[in-house]
C-alpha cells in the first residue's frame, strides 16, 4: 500500500504551480512575450555581485573536501555564530548560535519547527490570507488548521485571534511582510498579539508558539518597519530564508531561530534538530552556508520591486480595480469585480494574464499578482489588464 494522502499531494500540484505549468505551454505556443505570467514568487532581479565574489573566493581558497562536505546537522558553528551576531546588531536581540538551526530554505525551517512543537490533535492558527503550503505542513503533523480572518487591511484581528485560542492551540503562524497581501504588521499589532498569546498561555497552562515566517523581511516600502517578533513575545521561533533578499530561491538556504527567552528553549531547539533528522534533512547546503557570513545585511536591487509595485498599483486602480496598496513583499492582492477569484483568474487567461486565484490562500474573492518580474513585462501586460477591466465594465479614473 502507499500513502494516499501523499499520492494526492504529488498528483495535484498547488494552484500556483498548475498556473505556472499552464503558462509554459502557452509560451511555447504563442511566444514568451505574448503571455503575461504573474504566478510564481520567483525573483527576477539578479543576485548581488557580492554573492558571486564570495562563491568564487570560497572555491578558489578553500579545501574542496571541506567546502563541499557535510557540516554539523544543525549547521556550521561559525555560520550560526555570524547569524547570531548579525541579529544582535540589527535587532538588538540576544540571539544565540546554539539556538540557530540551518535549513534548506524557509520551508524546511517551517516543517522542522511545526514538527517539533505540534502534536497529533493540536490546532494551529493561520491568518487569512496565508501561503497555501502552511496547511500542507500542518496537516502532515496530524494537526488541525484554524483559520482566522484579518481586518480590512489584511492585518491581524487580535480580538478574533483571542476567540480562536483553545486548550488545543499549539501555535500560530504569522507572515509579515505577507504573502499574498503585501501587508506589514506594525508594532502596535505585534504587541497586542503578544498580549493575547500570553493570556492564552496562562489560561490553558501550555506554551503557544508564535512561528514568524520571514522570507520577505527586507522587502518593505514607504518607510514601513517590520518589528522583530522575538523582542515582543518569548515563545517565538523565527523561520528565515535568504531566497528573496538575495534573489537565490533555488539555492535553498535559511534557518530556524528559537528565542533563548522561550519556555524550555533548549528542549524546543533539540526538538527542531530531531525533527530535521526525522524529515531527512542531513544538513543545509554546505557551500551556501559558507557564503552567508559575507552576505549578512546585503540585498539584491529591491528598488526594482518598489518601481513595479507603484506602477502596477497605480495603473490597475486607475482602470477601476481595487486593491489594498502593499507595504511589503512583491505581491498585489487584487479584488475580483465579480467577487469570485477563480472566475477572474479564468477570465484573465483569455487575455493571456496568469493570476493566481485566492481560494487556496483561505481568502476567496481575490487574485494574487506576483510583481517580482522584469518591469518591461508589466509594461507589456498593462493593455491586457485594461482590456480585462473593460470586460467587467469597470470605470477608470478621470485623467
Amino acid at each position: 500500500m502507499i500513502n494516499k494522502r501523499m499520492q494526492a499531494l504529488g498528483r495535484e500540484r498547488s494552484v500556483i504551480r498548475e498556473l505556472f505549468e499552464y503558462g509554459l505551454k502557452r509560451k511555447a505556443q504563442l511566444g514568451e512575450d505574448k503571455v503575461h505570467d504573474f504566478s510564481l514568487g520567483n525573483p527576477s532581479v539578479p543576485a548581488p555581485s557580492e554573492l558571486s565574489a564570495e562563491l568564487s573566493r570560497l572555491i578558489d581558497e578553500c579545501d574542496p573536501v571541506a567546502l563541499h562536505g557535510y557540516t554539523s546537522a544543525q549547521g556550521a558553528s561559525d555560520v550560526r555564530e555570524a547569524i547570531a551576531d548579525h541579529i544582535k546588531r540589527e535587532h538588538g536581540f540576544p540571539a544565540r548560535s546554539d539556538r540557530i538551526y540551518m535549513t534548506a530554505g524557509a520551508a524546511a525551517a517551517l516543517t522542522s519547527a511545526l514538527t517539533a512543537v505540534v502534536c497529533e490533535g493540536d490546532e494551529v492558527i493561520l491568518l487569512t490570507p496565508y501561503f497555501p503550503e502552511y496547511r500542507v505542513f500542518i496537516e502532515r503533523c496530524g494537526a488541525k488548521v484554524v483559520e482566522v480572518e484579518t481586518d480590512e487591511s489584511f492585518c491581524p484581528d487580535v480580538t478574533a485571534i483571542e476567540a480562536a485560542i483553545t486548550e488545543r492551540t499549539a501555535a500560530i503562524i504569522i507572515n509579515s511582510p505577507n504573502n499574498p497581501s503585501g501587508a506589514v504588521y506594525g508594532e502596535d499589532r505585534i504587541r497586542a498579539l503578544a498580549d493575547v498569546l500570553k493570556s492564552g498561555e496562562e489560561r490553558f497552562a501550555r506554551p503557544i508558539y508564535l512561528i514568524a515566517d520571514e522570507p520577505y523581511r527586507e522587502l518593505v516600502y514607504d518607510g514601513a518597519d517590520v518589528p522583530y517578533v522575538p523582542s515582543y513575545y518569548n515563545d517565538t521561533i523565527v523561520c528565515y530564508s535568504f531566497s528573496k533578499s538575495l534573489s537565490i530561491p533555488g539555492e535553498r538556504i535559511g534557518y530556524a531561530m528559537v528565542s533563548p527567552r522561550a519556555h524550555d528553549d533548549g528542549a524546543v531547539y533539540e526538538a527542531i534538530c530531531g525533527a530535521g533528522r526525522a524529515l531527512g534533512f542531513v544538513c543545509a547546503p554546505s557551500l551556501m552556508q559558507r557564503a552567508i557570513p559575507a552576505l549578512l545585511g546585503v540585498t539584491a536591487d529591491l528598488e526594482t520591486y518598489d518601481r513595479n509595485r507603484r506602477m502596477l498599483y497605480d495603473e490597475l486602480t486607475s482602470y477601476g480595480f481595487y486593491a489594498v496598496k502593499p507595504s511589503g513583499a512583491f505581491y498585489l492582492f487584487l479584488r475580483s469585480p465579480s467577487g469570485d477569484g477563480i472566475e477572474l483568474s479564468e477570465r484573465a487567461k483569455e487575455h493571456e494574464l496568469l493570476l493566481v486565484p485566492s481560494d487556496s490562500f483561505g481568502c476567496p474573492g481575490y487574485v494574487r499578482i506576483s510583481y517580482c518580474v522584469k518591469t518591461e513585462q508589466i509594461k507589456r501586460a498593462l493593455p491586457a489588464f485594461k482590456r480585462l477591466a473593460e470586460s467587467y465594465g469597470l470605470g477608470g479614473r478621470d485623467e
